[in-house]
């Protein structure tokens, strides 16, 4: 009927057709993140046939972020909103008898005292969300007992002070020896974490551990007759990075029994489904604190014995395991080169079978009926979504950053190899702007990211894909000291910072350059953290780079003793500066050699930061004022290390751009 009124108007003539106009991709700008959810935490409900998941989306108007609990038929078919309140919701979890959807929130209580975040219960078949919690502190964790009568609660001790009441806050006695944590604080106060039991019909609560120690991670046997949680029971936990797998009782007054001994760290238990085994990761070092390390799969007798280690011949990271539902073989994620892939192990022999990979991401995985698995999943075009994994295959069930991607050309992304100046084979990750055509030369940003223990992946980067939409190519690189090339690979700088990595990183845009897709004559450099670190170094080492953007880092090491969180770090793997002075001014380099810094630098921080203090960007960017290299210093007000208001994130994408266009583009 349209098409004949539109003839008969004349606006149509014979000839003409009547096409809808697709608005032309642009590239992706700072406005953007406003519209670009988070999905995580997805969970099967009892029968199989749904997900709840949580969506978290920003609120430009409060400038902040809010999380909504969904859920997703397992077909996809349905996708549906289950709450949408201004306190948000997190950590949905089905009871086992299929009743009841519960999550945590922090929404008002008629009772002042009660604060924090409290179990909430929503009846599966409809109707509002009901505080079934409140306790004084409020829930840091929970599960459902597999009888569906009882929540296991991991509960921290009240704060003793009600700064509501106080007019002056009291002075901090602090004796600890690991005194500070980023988000935490100054940690003057003596709370911990314990475990409880809590009777759904009655509210009745029951304390299973207490006492001057933490416990966590705490998981119910399949019968709900013991209970399995990881502390560190050291003499001085601080001093440390032990942790054990313990087992107790799923009563009152119950006797703790010690599962694993490893001086290193053990994590992560998870029961068989005949509650005979428990598998979980550890260490491979025994080392009080072990930085270059990585998780190995193992399984232990929930009776006692000694473990089995599945996968210490792999040498790549082993993460997240879950028990197939037949119990003979258990899944895991994996670590490899720019990957992180689904794999099984078995629990006979430790037979390492790949299920699937390629160039995206997993990391998430919960057993599902015949054989299939629910998982999370991104790529390089892709935010991460919710998927069913079914014959190693993955099945994409949710899909809400559809409409962030629609308008959007994004950067294309493949993957190179570079060979350090000393031979190192090192792998990387290629960015370059949408429509560019192959052999066009680019301003290059490298892009640095931290840990150093970790990797670049082909998953979704949100950063990267911003530098490359402003019109820079954008290199990825994971230098040794990342993980996924095997534990040497990741041990490599060990006490010996801004060396090999920056080797490794001159290597890569060394690589760039000679193939023609980096302009030698506009190169920029930036990351975070020790990505922010190795800014410092690269700039402090070499004047190719036009403009850098170090955040969150430091360049003088040695000043930072005493005053980040890493002293185990520094007294183990450094030394005390009074017994290793030489070693601290060798990697201080950068601020004890500023002088021959040329690079317009800009440096940022959070106000709050106690894991890279903002010192550390304070006194390189006082370094370069002094010499008159072009800086500037951004400090976030109430930020810690990762910043996290929304419109803090998007002023750090405008100033990224706005430097690297000041000073690379031709």
């Amino acid at each position: 009927m349209l098409r004949s009124l539109l003839f008969a108007t004349g606006i149509l003539s014979v000839g003409m057709t009547l096409n809808a106009q697709t608005p032309a991709k642009r590239p992706i700008r700072p406005a953007d993140m406003y519209r670009l959810p988070t999905v995580s935490d997805p969970q099967l409900s009892p029968d199989g046939k749904w997900v709840s998941y949580s969506r978290s989306s920003i609120d430009s108007v409060k400038d902040s972020r809010n999380a909504d609990i969904w859920m997703v038929s397992w077909d996809g078919s349905q996708d549906i909103q289950l709450t949408s309140s201004q306190d948000g919701e997190s950590r949905a979890r089905w009871s086992p008898d299929g009743k009841w959807l519960s999550f945590l929130s922090a929404r008002a209580t008629a009772s002042p005292e009660v604060k924090g975040a409290q179990v909430w219960l929503m009846d599966r078949r409809g109707g509002e969300g009901k505080r079934l919690t409140e306790l004084k502190g409020g829930v840091s964790d929970y599960a459902w007992s597999p009888d569906s009568k009882k929540l296991l609660l991991t509960l921290t001790d009240p704060d003793p002070e009600d700064s509501s009441k106080i007019k002056t806050t009291k002075p901090y006695v602090i004796d600890r020896y690991q005194y500070k944590q980023d988000v935490e604080g100054y940690r003057y106060k003596k709370t911990h974490s314990h475990l409880y039991l809590f009777d759904i019909a009655t509210k009745k609560i029951d304390t299973l551990t207490r006492g001057n120690l933490d416990e966590g991670s705490a998981v119910w046997s399949p019968d709900g007759s013991a209970i399995a949680f990881v502390s560190n029971r050291t003499a001085d936990p601080d001093k440390n990075e032990n942790s054990d797998i313990y087992i107790i009782e799923a009563r009152a007054g119950a006797t703790m029994r010690q599962l694993t001994d490893w001086k290193g760290s053990d994590n992560g238990p998870r029961w068989s489904p005949d509650g005979k085994w428990i598998s979980y990761t550890r260490s491979v070092s025994e080392e009080d604190y072990h930085m270059y390390d990585e998780p190995v799969l193992c399984v232990v007798a929930a009776a006692g014995g000694a473990p089995r280690l599945l996968s210490q011949a792999l040498d790549r990271p082993v993460m997240s395991p879950r028990w197939a539902k037949d119990g003979a073989a258990i899944a895991a994620l994996v670590a490899d080169d720019r990957e992180q892939y689904v794999a099984t192990f078995s629990v006979a022999d430790g037979k390492m079978t790949k299920i699937c990979g390629g160039q995206r991401a997993f990391n998430f995985l919960e057993a599902a009926a015949d054989g299939s698995w629910l998982t999370m999943m991104s790529d390089p075009h892709t935010p991460g979504e919710v998927y069913a994994l079914e014959a190693g295959s993955p099945r994409r069930l949710t899909r809400q950053t559809e409409a962030f991607l629609a308008p959007l050309a994004l950067a294309t992304v493949e993957g190179f190899q570079s060979k350090s100046a000393d031979g190192t084979m090192v792998s990387g990750i290629l960015y370059r702007p949408a429509g560019v055509a192959t052999g066009t030369k680019l301003p290059l940003v490298l892009f640095i990211h931290g840990g150093p223990v970790g990797q670049d992946a082909f998953d979704f980067d949100l950063s990267r894909q911003m530098l490359a939409g402003g019109g820079f190519a954008v290199a990825a690189v994971n230098y040794r000291g990342s993980n996924g090339r095997g534990l040497a690979y990741s041990k490599a700088i060990s006490a010996d910072w801004g060396n090999k990595e920056v080797i490794d990183l001159h290597g890569a845009v060394d690589y760039l350059v000679k193939q023609g897709i980096a302009d030698a004559d506009h190169l920029g450099v930036a990351g975070w953290s020790y990505g922010g670190i190795l800014t410092d170094y690269l700039i402090a080492s070499d004047t190719r780079f036009k403009a850098a953007s170090s955040g969150a880092g430091t360049g003088f090491t040695l000043s930072l003793y005493g005053v980040d969180q890493y002293i185990n770090q520094y007294n183990n793997e450094i030394g005390a500066p009074w017994k290793a002075i030489d070693r601290y001014l060798k990697i201080s380099y950068p601020l004890l050699k500023a002088d021959r810094i040329k690079t317009p630098t800009l440096f940022m921080s959070g106000e709050k930061d106690f894991n890279v203090p903002t010192a550390g960007s304070e006194q390189m960017y006082q370094a370069l004022r002094t010499l008159g290299v072009p800086t500037e210093l951004i400090v976030y007000p109430g930020q810690f290390h990762g910043i996290t208001t929304p419109s803090y994130q998007r002023d750090r994408f405008d100033r990224w751009l706005a430097w690297f266009k000041k000073y690379l583009t031709p």
